[in-house]
């Protein structure tokens, strides 16, 4: 047995009541050593975790902007499961009820996959089998059914030249039911500034945002979940600028943060990052947005010249912002108009502001409509399509924004259709695809039998537990590409056959791949790392499973397997992508055409950008369900993978918890780390530990996805965004 490596997690520690069965098991079977871990953060490879992006060719902890060190724990999280070693084979004689005992954080740090795997539909065990097996498993599982009858799902964490492979054989198969993670999390965002000025991402560059002197930070809490953007937002403050932050939770990193890379930062016990912090009531965002804007109008501060030259219906807006009342804001938002008015005012006083915001903005039954309100409020002051100015939605997996960009979603642009079609002398189906909640809905209603899953954790990410797990076991064939266990591969499949298939990190392809960050800015990694035996990259694998699904296909997918063909293939057809053709030989990393505007020139219809008027939202919570919930990611974990029990920000020690204010606790006569039971109309989470944090009067957050119990399947329905940030609940105390 290897000594253990001091780059690996903590060993589990069993706890409860009593040894759980594969922990057990675990402890008892001798790990495979790793090979060459020591390159996993000094490599030329993307960073695996969140859309701001460092790595690539410049070094591993090297951003754009040639910043060294560009690390933060999110990049070592990311790592941290990467570097583990095969589960034993031993483990899978244990059941789904053996694994289905494990936490989220349990089922992770089992070690990597290193066998592909399969469970019939009557077994309660996966087992062990071979490669070529379960690929010609997938080929018949998928041919024996009409494509119209399957869906193929794919995380932000995979590369370009995969998830082009993956929606190219999708849509030859016959299908348009193509999904990434985005309609979970921005997809609200892209729809929203498609509306407004016609492109659908960050409009500012690394670069620029590091010359802004105002910088919002709306609904998003990047001390946890982009930890590398608190570096701007410091660097902002000591240049003199402006940090307005705009959160329900007065989150402790995002009023001080001790930056690792500053010495000065850390010896003063950390930076002060908010100069503003206003704290709307969850869901409140739209009047708060509006209100800053009747502020800005009445006090005449807005740049009438570029309205009038660069826009179209200003006078709607206008209208529709002086017909809104003062008290109407104040009683929704819970914020006074004195706060609001010193807002706008800082706002005003800047040259070039710089918006960014997360999912507290998307996650709402009026997302589109809360990112529509910020392209209002940054176009009333000419603050975009100029230098050092903007909209920067904050991405979370590291290359959800390309996994978009190369067509991995329901409906295509018809001028990429046309380009593919050309490229490949084929014909594609227009047929509307299911975005995911509808393609979860029509598994429920069991209308799909057959998925594919290219990484990701789609049970976990799915709201309304019970319901999502039902729609998922009611899939009748599951195959599965990941690079560790998670629930979603025992949770939903209590009757469904499924094959699991080991993949490798982006640190481990055999060939270079690429990665776009949230500023547009596409990266190359080489890959090259050897750490297990037996997986295979996710091109591979699509290729080798399309060539048995689709044998008189007229697109070779043999040739996919270099992945300068693939890179050709995205340059020939995805508008701004030309220059990823020779991005291997090169080594030259680019910013996509056509993305950024430094110059008031929008991709619509009229060349202008376009203010929307919208209706307000209506209240949620009502006499049985009093409380208004957001649900919450903490410190350590990034997105559904869970690294760390613990909340060391929030002062959490478990994620079975709800954190409340004060006054609501004293009202309700309930103790700190008491147990109460929360329930919505959906579900309930019993005996969750109390916790006071500064929030507003009636809200409350718990984590996700454990609160997804309580979620509903309420969506916005533009954007098709599920409302995991208001939902009502009622609180009582557990017997």
């Amino acid at each position: 047995m290897t000594q253990p490596d001091s780059t690996q997690p903590e060993p589990i520690k069993i706890v409860g009541g009593g040894p759980k069965k594969v922990l057990y098991t675990l402890k008892t079977v001798a790990r495979i050593g790793l090979l060459n871990s020591a390159k996993a953060l000094n490599s030329r490879n993307t960073c695996k975790a969140c859309g701001l992006g460092m790595g690539g060719q410049r070094g591993g902890m090297t951003n754009e902007k040639d910043e060294f060190p560009s690390v933060c724990n999110k990049s070592i999280q990311a790592q941290s499961t990467d570097i583990q070693e095969p589960i034993p084979r031993e483990i899978f004689e244990h059941t789904l009820e053996d694994f289905a005992q494990l936490s989220a954080y349990e089922l992770e740090h089992l070690g990597r996959l290193n066998t592909p795997l399969y469970k019939t539909a009557t077994s309660n065990k996966y087992e062990p089998i071979e490669w070529n097996t379960a690929i010609d498993l997938m080929a018949a599982r998928f041919a024996a059914t009409a494509p119209d009858r399957s869906f193929f799902y794919t995380s932000g964490r995979s590369s370009n030249e995969a998830g082009f492979v993956l929606q190219l054989l999708a849509r030859l198969y016959g299908t348009n039911n193509v999904n990434n993670c985005s309609y979970y999390c921005h997809q609200a965002t892209g729809v929203g500034l498609q509306n407004a000025i016609g492109s659908g991402t960050a409009t500012v560059s690394l670069e620029e945002l590091g010359k802004s002197d105002c910088i919002f930070v709306v609904g998003a809490n990047p001390s946890s979940n982009h930890p590398r953007f608190v570096h701007q937002l410091k660097n902002c403050r000591e240049r003199g600028g402006q940090v307005i932050i705009i959160n329900p939770a007065k989150e402790p990193g995002l009023v001080r943060f001790a930056v690792p890379k500053s010495a000065k930062s850390m010896l003063s016990g950390g930076t002060w990052i908010a100069s503003e912090y206003i704290q709307p009531k969850i869901g409140s965002d739209l009047f708060l947005l509006n209100g800053i804007a009747k502020a800005l109008l009445e006090a005449k501060e807005i740049h009438q010249a570029y309205i009038n030259a660069h826009t179209e219906n200003f006078s709607a807006f206008e209208q529709h912002i002086e017909e809104l009342s003062w008290n109407e804001i104040i009683e929704n938002t819970g914020v006074s108009q004195v706060d609001i008015r010193k807002i706008a005012d800082a706002y005003a006083k800047s040259n070039n502001a710089v918006f960014a915001w997360g999912m507290g903005i998307t996650h709402h039954k009026h997302g589109v409509e809360n990112v529509e309100a910020i392209s209002n409020l940054a176009l009333l002051r000419g603050m975009i399509g100029k230098p050092a100015a903007g909209l920067l939605p904050l991405r979370g997996h590291s290359n959800v924004q390309g996994i978009g960009t190369v067509g991995v979603k329901p409906v295509l642009a018809e001028d990429i259709f046309l380009q593919i079609e050309k490229e490949f002398n084929v014909q594609l189906s227009r047929e509307k695809g299911m975005d995911t909640l509808a393609c979860l809905q029509a598994a429920f209603e069991h209308k799909i039998d057959a998925a594919l899953l290219m990484g990701g954790n789609l049970f976990s990410a799915t709201p309304n537990s019970q319901w999502a797990q039902q729609a998922l076991d009611r899939i009748g064939f599951k195959a599965f590409l990941t690079t560790t266990l998670n629930r979603g591969h025992v949770v939903g499949m209590e009757t469904s056959e499924a094959i699991i298939l080991p993949v490798s990190a982006r640190d481990e392809e055999w060939q270079p791949t690429t990665q776009e960050s949230m500023f547009n800015y596409v990266r190359l990694s080489d890959g090259g790392i050897t750490r297990l035996a037996n997986v295979r990259p996710e091109v591979q694998i699509l290729c080798d499973f399309a060539q048995k699904l689709l044998p008189t296909s007229p697109i070779n997918f043999a040739q996919f397997k270099q992945h300068n063909n693939i890179r050709a293939a995205i340059a020939a057809t995805i508008p701004g992508m030309s220059e990823l053709k020779d991005i291997a030989e090169t080594k030259r990393e680019f910013t996509i055409q056509n993305r950024l505007l430094d110059q008031p020139k929008f991709q619509t219809d009229t060349g202008k950008a376009k203010f929307l008027v919208n209706a307000s939202p209506t209240t949620l919570t009502n006499e049985d369900y009093p409380f208004l919930l957001a649900s919450i990611r903490s410190e350590g974990q990034f997105n559904s993978i869970i690294y760390e029990e613990s909340d060391s920000y929030r002062g959490t020690d478990t994620r079975w918890s709800v954190l409340m204010n004060s006054e609501d606790m004293a009202e309700l006569n309930i103790q700190a780390e008491s147990l109460v039971n929360l329930k919505s109309a959906f579900g309930e989470m019993q005996n969750l530990k109390v916790f006071a944090f500064n929030l507003p009067r009636g809200n409350v957050m718990a984590y996700y996805p454990e609160a997804n119990v309580l979620i509903g399947t309420e969506h916005d329905p533009r954007s098709k965004t599920p409302a995991f940030k208001s939902v009502a609940v009622s609180i009582r105390p557990s017997n």
